[in-house]
């Protein structure tokens, strides 16, 4: 082998070690980034989760509010939204006999 052919040579191993190294690292920041992603995605759940009990307890109070208020339009919808829900606890009633 010539000199110029094992300078050659040993630049490819220094390349080759340095490739390994930033394969290495990309695989650990890798693993890093689906950690994360696991995370995140299981925080948007339960964020998600809170919303929905909020949004929730927001049209109950809304709900009890309507009642209060003197606009007849809200209070007529409160007592439609009222008689449906009695209507639906009726038909589980019904299907609980059955």
């Amino acid at each position: 082998m010539t000199e110029n052919d094992e300078k050659l040579l040993a630049d490819f191993e220094i390349r080759m070690k340095q490739l390994m190294y930033l394969c290495d690292t990309l695989k650990d920041e890798n693993i890093q980034l689906r950690k994360e992603l696991v995370h995140r995605t299981s925080e948007i759940e339960s964020l998600t989760t809170e919303v929905s009990q909020l949004k929730t307890k927001y049209d109950n109070l809304k709900f009890v509010k309507s009642f209060s208020s003197g606009n007849q339009e809200e209070v007529e919808q409160a007592k439609k939204r009222l008689s449906r829900l009695v209507q639906d606890v009726d038909k589980c009633i019904a299907m609980l006999k059955i």
